[in-house]
């Protein structure tokens, strides 16, 4: 009777930490997904277009 009480409380034990793992999995997901890495930082890596005539002007003689 004691090998099946502690069988069943490690099986307990051993899902409510599989359930802790994975909510904290989850929440480090959205954490993750709300961050854009991809964002470029201002000023770095972008080039000024002020020699280039755009589409909305007139093209110097």
């Amino acid at each position: 009777m004691e090998t099946v009480l502690i069988i069943v409380a490690m099986l307990l034990l051993t899902g409510i930490g599989m359930r802790l793992i994975h909510l904290l999995n989850a929440q480090h997901d959205a954490r993750i997904a709300a961050y854009h890495f991809s964002d470029a930082l201002p000023g770095v890596g972008r080039r000024s277009r002020k020699h280039r005539p755009g589409a909305h002007t007139k093209p110097r003689r």
